[in-house]
């Protein structure tokens, strides 16, 4: 099995592979986390969810990975949903302690009923990819934090699925660690044509990051603006010290704090 690489067409010019059309979700009968969430996902996208901790990112992450149930309102799969549409990255790496790198990224095909030798090929493969080809045979208590994450990355990627989902990934990583993993991300997104959904509270990020940015509101949790950063990909320093990318970035928090309803201090009081 090696990896597909999925031609990225122009913005506007994308499949849809996704939809949450007025999604509610309640827990406990009365604390509202979201509500009539609304999104629409295209084969390419490379999408985050900004908005303060609190204000339903994850919870709306959590119900396309269909870990849990809506209260109301429906998230549809065009052409349905297969088992291995779909990778997830977690805030932290969730690796198996007693197992190898290669292990921890074979997972996925062991859940299936694979056996390791028939898909070792592509386990390494996606190794590559992310820089750990050296560290199949190492375990998870000789890596460094990125490492871990890298880790986890590539197990998302094993399975080469339609849509990624990565919920604060590097928001424990130092920065230096967490601009590298950023650059990285977007090396294997154009080396794979993943489609990627990001949850991140950092306007710098999402900008750096994204080719659409949906700011979300405090709870309950509803997308109020979508941004597009129409800029060329690949983006490396030169971008992020560029006007076009402050400019990004100035707007994006102005649409911050609006669905805040506050100011820039008191947005980033809540990040």
């Amino acid at each position: 099995m090696s990896t597909t690489t999925r031609p990225i067409k122009p913005l506007g010019q994308r499949p849809r592979i996704l939809q949450m059309q007025d999604v509610d979700k309640t827990f406990n009968g009365s604390v509202v986390a979201l509500r009539r969430m609304a999104l629409s996902v295209n084969e390419g996208d490379f999408i985050s969810l900004l908005g303060p901790s609190g204000c339903g990112k994850s919870t709306a992450l959590r119900l396309i990975a269909g870990l849990m149930r809506p209260t109301a309102g429906r998230i549809l799969w065009e052409g349905g949903q297969g088992a291995d549409d779909l990778g997830v990255v977690f805030q932290e790496p969730t690796l198996m302690p007693w197992a190898t790198v290669a292990h921890n990224v074979y997972l996925p095909f062991r859940l299936r009923g694979d056996r390791f030798a028939k898909v070792s090929d592509r386990i390494h493969e996606v190794l590559s990819l992310v820089g750990l080809e050296k560290f199949a045979d190492s375990y998870p208590r000789e890596l460094s934090g990125g490492m871990k994450m890298r880790v986890s990355i590539a197990r998302a990627l094993v399975t080469n699925p339609r849509l990624i989902l990565m919920d604060e990934p590097f928001a424990a990583l130092d920065e230096i660690t967490r601009q590298k993993l950023n650059n990285d991300l977007l090396s294997l997104k154009a080396a794979t044509g993943c489609t990627v959904i990001f949850v991140t509270h950092s306007v710098f990020e999402s900008v750096f990051l994204s080719d659409r940015i949906l700011v979300m509101a405090p709870r309950p949790g509803r997308v109020v603006k979508e941004i597009t950063i129409d800029e060329p990909y690949p983006r490396d320093l030169a971008f992020r010290t560029s006007p076009e990318y402050a400019a990004h970035a100035r707007a994006t928090s102005d649409a911050l704090m609006s669905a805040m309803g506050g100011t820039l201090m008191e947005v980033e009081s809540h990040a």
